[in-house]
């Protein structure tokens, strides 16, 4: 909107916001801009050629007053937002397989496959290497045809838990048979077979990751 009143295109964010429910950024240089730019979810203020006023009331100041730097900050987030959800359905996936097959081995057998430092040494490694590999993933321009997430969208979504469910299923399958049939089917015997057998467990657990 140009040559409009400052009450104006606060009016046309509100109403944005309120009736539509959509998620608002504003762009602006002057004092007039400085109501939209606080009522928006996003306001960003030129660097250069902005007020004072301006710069206050943003959440984001462009430093070098071109819009193209506009579009990087909307890859950036939108990379970030992505890898995060990555870390996460990864993360959920571990540590789901891990309480499960611990918890119905207890029950039933009255021992866990899985012993507290081998669940230590999985988070720390998986924490380190996930987060870093995940975190560093660099934005691509395949993201800006991506539809923008809405306002009430979960974070975790339908493919995420398909994602999780899946792979979890088909780790505690593999990690069932092992540790309850693990002896007969690779021909462990011997006064250490419960011991290679964890170990075995705790590879293939890793392995899955």
């Amino acid at each position: 909107m140009a040559r409009s009143l400052p009450l104006d295109k606060h009016k046309l964010v509100t109403n944005l916001r309120n009736m539509f429910g959509e998620v608002v950024a504003v762009t602006g240089d002057g004092t007039n801009d400085a109501p939209a730019l606080h009522e928006s979810d996003i306001g960003l203020a030129m660097g250069i050629a902005g007020t004072e006023v301006a710069k206050e009331k943003a959440d984001v100041i462009i430093m070098d007053d071109n819009f193209a730097t506009i579009v990087n900050v909307v890859k950036w987030g939108r990379a970030v937002y992505i890898n995060i959800q990555k870390f996460v359905q990864f993360q959920l996936t571990v540590n789901v397989v891990a309480l499960i097959i611990n918890f119905v081995s207890a029950c039933i057998t009255g021992s866990a496959p899985l012993t507290a430092v081998q669940l230590l040494w999985v988070n720390l490694i998986m924490d380190t290497l996930g987060a870093l590999a995940l975190a560093t993933e660099p934005p691509n321009d395949g993201l800006l045809k991506r539809p923008p997430v809405g306002r009430g969208a979960s974070f975790i979504t339908k493919t995420m838990w398909r994602n999780i469910i899946g792979q979890s299923i088909y780790q505690l399958i593999v990690l069932a048979i092992l540790n309850f049939d693990g002896k007969r089917l690779l021909g462990i015997y011997g006064s250490d077979a419960t011991e290679v057998l964890n170990t075995l467990i705790f590879n293939s657990f890793v392995f899955c990751q």
